[in-house]
């Protein structure tokens, strides 16, 4: 399966603004795009950015998106798809979608530092979902599912260790969090107050309604 392998920083980087990707490291002075907030490459250093059209916003607010939650071109069209054709606003039924994510889940219990660490502890078989193994980042929470880790010691020193680290990190209203039990239950879809970052997703419905 096709993954992004290059320094992830340089993502925000060429964003133009913080995606938090690399977990508690982006909110201290050792992140990238705090010590080099300019683009990547031999002509970043200019500071210069080229205003963009219509067109241009539509694309950066797109690859924003994905970047933030990890899937690739394909994928996302997947889900734009899907969106498009439930009932509903499209923009919110796509966000929607992205946020019940089950590496995203998991990341918003706290359970992993970062969207790309969650999937891993997915894919490490540590995840069941009411009482089932499910080893696929990709799958989709729905209302009164119950997320909880079942893992043996050593891995589950590991996510003590990151619910400490992770602590100040407001679990969204939509799960109910039961940190001594590393579970949580999925209460009601969750809605773009619960996503804690600035998304215009009607600037991606815009760029594909084209």
């Amino acid at each position: 399966m096709a993954r992004y392998i290059d320094a992830v920083c340089r993502l925000c980087r060429r964003q133009g603004e913080k995606l938090f990707l690399k977990g508690p490291k982006c909110v201290t002075e050792k992140c990238p795009a705090t010590k080099r907030p300019f683009a990547p490459g031999q002509h970043g250093h200019s500071g210069k950015r080229r205003k963009l059209s219509n067109y241009g916003l539509q694309l950066k607010e797109k690859q924003k998106v994905k970047r933030i939650y990890g899937v690739l071109e394909k994928q996302f069209r997947k889900y734009f798809k899907i969106a498009s054709k439930t009932k509903g606003v499209t923009g919110k039924v796509l966000l929607q979608l992205l946020e019940r994510r089950l590496d995203n889940v998991v990341f918003r219990m706290g359970l992993g530092l970062s969207r790309s660490q969650a999937r891993q502890i997915v894919r490490h078989n540590l995840i069941v979902v009411n009482s089932r193994r499910v080893n696929i980042p990709s799958f989709l929470v729905d209302v009164a599912d119950v997320v909880q880790i079942k893992a043996k010691d050593k891995a589950l020193n590991k996510i003590k260790e990151n619910l400490e680290l992770s602590k100040d990190r407001t679990v969204p209203s939509w799960l109910e969090f039961k940190p001594t039990e590393f579970s949580a239950k999925v209460l009601r879809l969750p809605e773009k107050d619960d996503i804690q970052q600035t998304i215009q997703e009607q600037l991606i419905v815009e760029l594909y309604s084209k």
